[in-house]
């Protein structure tokens, strides 16, 4: 889950400026937060409480609004009758992965997963977004080998990760679709050698950069079983104190020891 914000808060400053380049600036003077670390947040939340998971995704955006949600989504945010919307948006992609560390068998997280993403993101796609990131998670998680987490998500899911990051950066641009960017996503936490690698084979696709590094860094997390110390800090600066609060209240249940320790004993920013 840090992994997914610390993800996000990197590609934030590359959304509206692409790049293609991996030895950018990952936490420079733009990066900030935007609604994949508020809705990740919310997903944990509802974990540890009701699951009722679209009362939290909107109890969460009306309390952290003007943080680049997506026209359909902040309408059904505001209009608590509304339902799903048959979105294939990678909204759904972006925000799953606490449930991988918070259920123990790969039908519980699918099931979880397509329920976070259905109370919006209810066409096939989005759901199968969801649940292609929430299984790499899970299966990062629970050691998992790279190849076998390749083979597996593109044989239950069908997404083609044959690829590389050098064969899909060049003609690559900004997609917010599951199809389009989720399995890219996906191979650039493949492709890496390190939790940072991860975030930065992402953000040098020049797509939707927040919202890939969030969803490679959900998965580096899970599988390198650490992130760097000084990248913790910077999520410590950003978040305001109801989502640092959340995600450590997350940490505490289901997060990796390590990583909660250094958390709890960091110093307000």
């Amino acid at each position: 889950m840090l992994g997914a914000i610390a993800g996000d808060i990197a590609g934030s400053a590359y959304e509206s400026g692409p790049t293609k380049r991996k030895d950018v600036p990952l936490f420079g003077p733009l990066a900030t937060f935007t609604d994949d670390t508020v809705l990740t947040v919310a997903i944990a939340d509802a974990v540890l409480g009701d699951r009722d998971y679209g009362r939290a995704l909107r109890t969460y955006t009306r309390r952290h609004p003007l943080r680049g949600y997506g026209g359909h989504f902040l309408r059904w945010a505001a209009a608590s009758g509304m339902g799903p919307y048959n979105s294939f948006g990678n909204g759904s992609a972006m925000r799953v992965s606490p449930v991988a560390w918070a259920f123990d068998s790969q039908d519980d997280v699918l099931r979880e997963a397509a329920r976070t993403a259905e109370c919006t993101h209810n066409h096939p796609e989005g759901i199968k977004g969801a649940q292609a990131t929430a299984l790499a998670v899970f299966l990062a998680r629970n050691g998992g080998d790279k190849e076998s987490i390749r083979r597996h998500i593109s044989e239950l899911l069908g997404y083609d990760l044959s690829r590389t990051v050098d064969e899909i950066r060049p003609g690559y641009s900004f997609d917010v679709t599951c199809q389009g960017s989720v399995p890219e996503a996906i191979i650039a936490f493949l492709d890496s050698h390190s939790y940072e690698d991860a975030l930065r084979n992402a953000v040098s696709l020049g797509g939707d950069s927040d919202t890939q590094a969030c969803i490679a860094g959900a998965i580096a997390e899970a599988y390198y079983k650490d992130i760097p110390t000084e990248f913790l800090r910077q999520i410590r600066t950003h978040l305001t104190e109801d989502l640092w609060d959340a995600t450590v209240r997350f940490y505490r249940r289901h997060g990796i020891p390590a990583i909660l320790e250094r958390i709890e004993s960091s110093d307000p920013p």
